[in-house]
C-alpha cells in the first residue's frame, strides 16, 4: 500500500501543457450535455405543475431524473469496460437529447416521469464515462486546475442555460426549450468519433462496491451529496418560492448561482494544485450551508440573490476539492469508479433534496423548509472534519 499526503509538494519543473486535441473534443460533448441538461432542469418541474400538480409533482419530476441518473451511474463503469468510452458517450447524448422532444407530446405526469427517467440514464452515461475519460486526459501535475477548467467548460453552459430555459419557457413556450435541449445534446455527437475509445491505465481496477467501502472515498462523497441536496432544492423550487412578481429576480438568481460556482471551482482548482485541496472541503461546506440558510428570507429580493451567490461559492469550492481528492486517492484504473461515486453522490443528493423538500414545504412553507435544509447540511461537518485531519491518503486501494 502506497501512502501520500494530500498537500501538493512544490514543483519546479516546467508544468506540462493542459490542453490537447482529445481534451478539446471532449469539451464539445461536455458543452452539449450540460446545455441540454440545464436548459430543462428548472423548466420541467414548472411544466409538470402547470398540469395542476403542486410542489410534490415538481419534486417528483426532478427526483425521477436523479433516480435514473443514480442507477445509471452505478452501472456505467461496467458498461464502459465492455463497450468503451465512445459507445457509452454516444448513447448517453442520444438519451439525453431525443426524449426531450417527447415532452411536447403530453403533460401527463407519468409521461413526464418516463422522459425524465430516460434523460437521467443518458446523463449518467455522459458524466461517468466523460468524467473518467477527462481525468485520464489531464496531466497529473495539473489535475486540480484541469478539473477546474472542465468545471468552467461545463459551468458556463449551465450558467447560461439554467436562466435561459426559464426565460424561453415564459416567452417562447415549453416547446422551444425542449427542442433546444434536444438539439444541444444530439449536435455534440459529432465530437465522439474523435475521442479515445480506451485508455491505458495504471494500477488495478476499483469496483464501485469497494469504493463505497473505502473511507477515503466515502467521506468526500458524503460532503458532495449533502451540498447537492441544496442544489436540487435551488433549481427545482427557487422559481416557485420567489414571489409571483419576481420572475426577473428568479432568472438573475439562477444566473448568479452557477456563475459564482464556476468562478469558485476554478479558484479552488488553482489553489488546490499548489496547497492541496484537503483544506477547502470544510469552508466550501460551511458556505453552502450558510447560503441555504439565507434563502429562508424569500421575501427579500436582495437577500435571495446574495444567498444563492454564497451557496454557489461554497458549492463550487466543494465540487472541485472533493473530486480532486478522490482522483488522487486511486490509481488511474480506478478513475471510472471515482467518477461514478462522485456523480452518484451529487445526483443522489439533488434527487433526494428535490423530493424531500417538496414534502417538507407542504407542511412548513418555504422559509422554514430552507432553514431546516441549511441546518441539516451541517451534519456533514463530521466526515469533513475527520477527513481533513487524516494524516495520509491511500493511492493504491
Amino acid at each position: 500500500m502506497t501512502e501520500t499526503h494530500d498537500s501538493a509538494s512544490p514543483v519546479f519543473a516546467p508544468r506540462p501543457p493542459l490542453l490537447s486535441r482529445p481534451l478539446l473534443l471532449r469539451f464539445v460533448s461536455i458543452v452539449g450535455a450540460s446545455t441540454s441538461f440545464y436548459l430543462l432542469l428548472s423548466v420541467v418541474p414548472g411544466y409538470a405543475t402547470a398540469g395542476g400538480g403542486g410542489g410534490g409533482t415538481a419534486g417528483l419530476a426532478t427526483g425521477a431524473l436523479m433516480l435514473a441518473t443514480v442507477v445509471g451511474e452505478l452501472a456505467t463503469p461496467v458498461i464502459i469496460n465492455r463497450y468503451g468510452y465512445r459507445v457509452v458517450l454516444a448513447v448517453g447524448l442520444g438519451l439525453l437529447g431525443a426524449p426531450a422532444l417527447a415532452l411536447t407530446c403530453s403533460r401527463q405526469l407519468w409521461w413526464i416521469v418516463v422522459v425524465c427517467l430516460l434523460r437521467g440514464l443518458g446523463f449518467a452515461f455522459t458524466v461517468v464515462a466523460g468524467g473518467a475519460l477527462t481525468a485520464s486526459l489531464i496531466p497529473v501535475e495539473r489535475r486540480g486546475e484541469g478539473l477546474a477548467l472542465v468545471g468552467v467548460v461545463g459551468g458556463v453552459p449551465s450558467l447560461v442555460a439554467l436562466p435561459l430555459g426559464v426565460w424561453l419557457a415564459a416567452h417562447a413556450g415549453y416547446g422551444a426549450v425542449f427542442t433546444a435541449g434536444a438539439v444541444a445534446a444530439l449536435a455534440a455527437l459529432v465530437s465522439v468519433p474523435g475521442l479515445p475509445d480506451r485508455i491505458r491505465a495504471s494500477g488495478r481496477p476499483v469496483g464501485v462496491a469497494e469504493g463505497l467501502r473505502t473511507v477515503e472515498l466515502r467521506r468526500p462523497a458524503v460532503v458532495v451529496a449533502v451540498t447537492a441536496v441544496a442544489a436540487g432544492v435551488v433549481v427545482t423550487f427557487l422559481p416557485l418560492a420567489a414571489p409571483a412578481s419576481a420572475t426577473g429576480l428568479v432568472a438573475v438568481a439562477l444566473f448568479v448561482q452557477p456563475a459564482t460556482a464556476t468562478v469558485a471551482r476554478w479558484l479552488a482548482g488553482w489553489y488546490g494544485d499548489r496547497r492541496g485541496p484537503g483544506g477547502l472541503v470544510m469552508p466550501g461546506l460551511l458556505l453552502s450551508a450558510a447560503g441555504t440558510l439565507m434563502m429562508a428570507l424569500t421575501n427579500s429580493p436582495v437577500t435571495l440573490v446574495c444567498a444563492v451567490g454564497v451557496f454557489g461559492i461554497g458549492f463550487g469550492i466543494t465540487q472541485n476539492a472533493t473530486l480532486t481528492l478522490m482522483y488522487a486517492r486511486v490509481p488511474a484504473a480506478g478513475f471510472g469508479t471515482v467518477s461514478a461515486l462522485w456523480n452518484l453522490a451529487y445526483d443522489a443528493g439533488m434527487g433526494v433534496g428535490a423530493v424531500a423538500f417538496g414534502w417538507l414545504v407542504a407542511g412548513t412553507g418555504y422559509p422554514w423548509a430552507f432553514a431546516l435544509t441549511g441546518t441539516a447540511m451541517l451534519t456533514a461537518l463530521a466526515p469533513a472534519w475527520r477527513d481533513r485531519h487524516a494524516r495520509t491518503t491511500t493511492t493504491n486501494l
